[in-house]
C-alpha cells in the first residue's frame, strides 16, 4: 500500500466523513476503492477499445447490393 496526501474543501471533506461512515468505512479507505473501480472501468474501456481496432473492416455494401435511397430512408408516408 502506498500512502498519498490529498486536499480537499472543508465542505468536500465533511461529506466524505459523513458518506464513508454511512458505508463504515474510513474515508481512506473509500477513496481508494473509488479510485480502483475508476482504474479498472478504465482499463477495461482501454481494452475493449483495442479489440475493437483490432478487428478488420466490414464491407457495408456487398457486390450488387445497393444502398437505400435518401427518400426511402426518409419516407414519412408510413408514419402518419
Amino acid at each position: 500500500m502506498k500512502n498519498v496526501t490529498i486536499t480537499l474543501s472543508e465542505e468536500t471533506a465533511a461529506w466524505a466523513r459523513v458518506h464513508a461512515a454511512r458505508q463504515d468505512k474510513s474515508v481512506s479507505r473509500m477513496v481508494g476503492e473509488l479510485l480502483e473501480q475508476h482504474m479498472r472501468e478504465h482499463l477495461a474501456y482501454d481494452q475493449a477499445m483495442q479489440r475493437f481496432l483490432a478487428r478488420a473492416p466490414v464491407k457495408l455494401k456487398g457486390r450488387g447490393a445497393r444502398y437505400a435511397s435518401r427518400e426511402a430512408l426518409h419516407a414519412r408516408a408510413d408514419l402518419r
